[in-house]
Protein backbone atom coordinates (compact mmCIF):
# COMPACT_ATOMS: atom_id res chain seq x y z
CA UNK A 1 0.00 0.00 0.00
CA UNK A 2 1.03 3.38 -1.21
CA UNK A 3 2.38 5.30 2.13
CA UNK A 4 4.42 8.86 2.71
CA UNK A 5 6.84 10.16 5.69
CA UNK A 6 6.63 14.46 5.69
CA UNK A 7 9.83 15.05 5.49
CA UNK A 8 10.85 18.68 5.80
CA UNK A 9 10.41 21.95 3.62
CA UNK A 10 14.12 22.49 3.37
CA UNK A 11 17.22 20.63 4.35
CA UNK A 12 17.36 20.71 8.22
CA UNK A 13 20.28 23.33 9.19
CA UNK A 14 18.26 26.17 6.59
CA UNK A 15 15.51 28.66 7.55
CA UNK A 16 12.57 28.24 5.46
CA UNK A 17 9.34 30.26 4.72
CA UNK A 18 7.23 31.26 7.47
CA UNK A 19 3.32 30.98 7.80
CA UNK A 20 1.48 33.96 7.91
CA UNK A 21 4.71 35.97 6.11
CA UNK A 22 3.66 38.17 3.05
CA UNK A 23 5.57 35.73 0.46
CA UNK A 24 5.07 32.70 2.25
CA UNK A 25 3.15 30.60 -0.51
CA UNK A 26 5.03 31.46 -3.33
CA UNK A 27 8.53 30.75 -1.20
CA UNK A 28 6.98 27.85 0.17
CA UNK A 29 6.58 26.91 -3.19
CA UNK A 30 10.19 27.30 -4.51
CA UNK A 31 11.64 25.80 -1.48
CA UNK A 32 9.95 22.64 -1.63
CA UNK A 33 10.60 22.19 -5.44
CA UNK A 34 14.39 22.86 -5.03
CA UNK A 35 14.35 20.69 -1.81
CA UNK A 36 12.92 18.14 -3.48
CA UNK A 37 15.35 18.00 -6.37
CA UNK A 38 17.92 17.78 -3.92
CA UNK A 39 16.41 15.04 -2.64
CA UNK A 40 16.69 13.49 -5.76
CA UNK A 41 19.67 13.80 -6.69
CA UNK A 42 21.08 13.14 -3.08
CA UNK A 43 18.85 9.52 -3.03
CA UNK A 44 19.53 8.44 -6.64
CA UNK A 45 18.82 4.75 -5.33
CA UNK A 46 15.98 5.22 -3.92
CA UNK A 47 13.99 6.38 -7.04
CA UNK A 48 15.60 3.22 -9.04
CA UNK A 49 13.94 1.30 -5.90
CA UNK A 50 10.40 3.42 -6.70
CA UNK A 51 10.10 5.94 -4.16
CA UNK A 52 8.92 9.32 -5.00
CA UNK A 53 9.06 12.80 -3.77
CA UNK A 54 5.75 14.83 -3.67
CA UNK A 55 5.36 18.71 -1.88
CA UNK A 56 1.78 18.44 -0.45
CA UNK A 57 0.32 21.20 1.83
CA UNK A 58 -0.64 19.95 5.45
CA UNK A 59 -2.92 21.40 8.04
CA UNK A 60 -1.41 23.35 10.44
CA UNK A 61 -2.02 25.60 13.58
CA UNK A 62 -1.53 28.77 11.65
CA UNK A 63 -2.64 27.55 8.76
CA UNK A 64 -1.64 25.43 5.60
CA UNK A 65 2.61 24.55 5.48
CA UNK A 66 3.98 23.49 2.45
CA UNK A 67 6.06 20.18 2.57
CA UNK A 68 8.38 17.69 0.88
CA UNK A 69 7.16 14.22 1.23
CA UNK A 70 9.18 10.50 0.72
CA UNK A 71 6.62 8.01 -0.96
CA UNK A 72 6.79 4.66 -0.75
CA UNK A 73 4.92 1.70 -0.93
CA UNK A 74 4.94 -0.05 2.58
CA UNK A 75 4.83 -3.74 1.59
CA UNK A 76 8.43 -3.25 -0.59
CA UNK A 77 11.38 -3.87 2.20
CA UNK A 78 13.83 -1.61 -0.11
CA UNK A 79 11.52 1.31 -0.67
CA UNK A 80 10.20 1.45 2.90
CA UNK A 81 13.76 0.93 4.44
CA UNK A 82 14.96 3.88 2.00
CA UNK A 83 12.14 6.13 2.36
CA UNK A 84 12.97 5.67 6.20
CA UNK A 85 17.05 6.28 5.55
CA UNK A 86 16.25 9.57 3.46
CA UNK A 87 13.97 10.53 7.16
CA UNK A 88 16.83 10.23 9.19
CA UNK A 89 19.70 10.91 6.70
CA UNK A 90 18.10 14.83 5.02
CA UNK A 91 20.54 17.23 4.43
CA UNK A 92 21.86 19.78 6.89
CA UNK A 93 22.18 22.50 3.98
CA UNK A 94 21.63 23.15 -0.02
CA UNK A 95 23.98 21.76 -1.92
CA UNK A 96 24.95 24.53 -5.11
CA UNK A 97 22.12 23.30 -7.34
CA UNK A 98 19.65 24.37 -5.39
CA UNK A 99 21.05 27.55 -4.00
CA UNK A 100 21.43 28.34 -7.53
CA UNK A 101 17.88 27.47 -8.51
CA UNK A 102 16.50 29.58 -6.01
CA UNK A 103 18.68 32.60 -6.54
CA UNK A 104 17.30 32.09 -9.68
CA UNK A 105 13.72 32.75 -8.36
CA UNK A 106 14.83 36.11 -6.54
CA UNK A 107 15.20 33.91 -2.99
CA UNK A 108 18.27 34.86 -0.61
CA UNK A 109 19.87 31.84 1.01
CA UNK A 110 21.59 32.45 4.18
CA UNK A 111 22.52 29.21 6.31
CA UNK A 112 20.28 29.27 9.84
CA UNK A 113 23.49 30.00 11.77
CA UNK A 114 23.87 33.23 9.82
CA UNK A 115 19.78 34.09 10.28
CA UNK A 116 19.60 34.22 13.64
CA UNK A 117 22.31 36.27 13.36
CA UNK A 118 21.17 38.77 11.30
CA UNK A 119 17.86 39.11 13.13
CA UNK A 120 18.81 39.90 16.90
Amino acid sequence: MRDYLDLAPTPIDEPCAMVGSYDYHARARAECFAFCGQLKRAFPEALAAGVTFRIKWNPHDFGSVLEVQACFDDENEEQTEWAYLIENELPEAWDETARAQLAAEGYMTVPRSEFWSMTT
